[in-house]
């Protein structure tokens, strides 16, 4: 992560109405970003029973373009792109190095044989890019690779989230009215292009919207009058848990590799592709899992926190007290031989504390799922 005094963090184009609505800043990765705007808990309930949105302009958008481009991505993302064959189906993927740990995980949008987007992590995005440029170079792919520091990122989230966005911004709904989850549209609107993308970072519906960052403020602004409820990295980092999604640089970074991260499911290893960390993905395997535990004693799971099993010791990768469920809960990485239902202990302090083992995720579209 990045150091960084507070004179030279970096600024979203919604920093200065952070700062008019109250909210608490932080340094994220070298940015400034709001934490709350108040009470993270009404932040965190905003989103799992209304709607509720997020300055995610931190992260960046890249654009890829060129003949090669399928086939590039082929290569450098573990996830098989040509699962995207229709115009704004977006893929979830990670970026391995050669030895299989993360680089970043990202979403990838295809809009045309020789263009596709992608959204890649704020505290990995000049090593992402680095990363991109080094394997076209070598690869002769001939693309165009190009950073778009002038788009902005909203991300509104909830059951009521996308009304709300209609009602803020009528002109993007009849683009966006028919779109399934994990797809994406543009939008002209007065000259200028809109991404409008329903995906998420919170187990709830919505979208995250890419506009040009000089049009931010004014949107931003709509969306408040609307009822959209503004919401800090504190909240974001409840419901993202609650949803058992991994967060870079916590749950997995590069020395990690996504088979031990609960990212199975996002590499492709059943088709012939070769593809950048897949020698080392079927060379090592999985040696560990992850799971989510709900703590049975009173105290407060927290990452690095020891998990003791049956099978040998595990470790709490993001833990945190959850606002829907009402109990401590986290996501840990633990031996393979460890069964949904077993009761583990969590070393906290200088007491060994009883926890259930139980799938991921805990919450998803305001339904607690995971019990005891």
């Amino acid at each position: 992560m990045m150091i960084a005094t507070m004179s030279n963090l970096k600024h979203t184009p919604l920093h200065a109405t952070h700062i008019r609505a109250g909210a608490r800043m932080v340094d994220f990765g070298g940015w400034d970003m709001p934490v709350n705007y108040g009470s993270q808990i009404e932040e965190h309930h905003a989103v799992r029973k209304d709607a509720g949105m997020f300055d995610v302009s931190h992260m960046r958008v890249v654009d890829i373009h060129g003949a090669k481009v399928r086939d590039f991505l082929r290569y450098v993302l573990a996830n098989n792109v040509d699962k995207v064959q229709t115009s704004g189906k977006a893929l979830y993927s990670c970026m391995l190095r050669p030895e299989g740990g993360v680089i970043d995980d990202l979403i990838v949008y295809f809009f045309a044989e020789d263009y596709f987007r992608l959204v890649v992590n704020a505290g990995t995005a000049d090593k992402d890019i680095a990363w991109l440029n080094e394997q076209n170079s070598a690869g002769d792919y001939g693309l165009t690779i190009t950073p778009r520091p002038d788009m902005a990122l909203i991300a509104v989230q909830g059951p009521n989230a996308r009304t709300k966005v209609w009602q803020a911004l009528p002109f993007i709904q009849a683009a966006s009215e028919s779109l399934k989850p994990f797809n994406a549209a543009f939008v002209d609107n007065d000259g200028a292009q809109w991404m409008i993308a329903r995906t998420g970072y919170t187990g709830e519906d919505g979208f995250e919207i890419a506009l040009p960052a000089h049009l931010v403020e004014v949107t931003w602004d709509a969306l408040v009058a609307a009822g959209v409820h503004p919401a800090g990295l504190g909240a974001r980092d409840t419901l993202r848990l609650e949803a058992g999604m991994n967060l870079y640089g916590q749950d997995m970074d590069e020395t990690v590799s996504p088979l031990n991260a609960g990212l199975a499911w996002t590499v492709d290893l059943k088709s012939e592709r070769d593809f950048i960390g897949k020698t080392a993905l079927v060379k090592d395997g999985a040696t560990a899992q992850v799971v989510g535990l709900i703590l049975l004693d009173k105290g407060v799971l927290r990452a690095h926190q020891v998990v003791h099993t049956a099978h040998g010791a595990g470790e709490i990768t993001s833990g945190t007290f959850s606002p829907t469920m009402q109990q401590s809960i986290a996501i840990a990485r633990v031996p393979v031989g460890v069964a949904l239902g077993d009761t583990v202990q969590v070393a906290i302090r200088d007491k060994q504390l009883d926890a259930k083992v139980v799938k991921l995720p805990f919450v998803r579209n305001g339904a607690v799922l995971a019990t005891v």
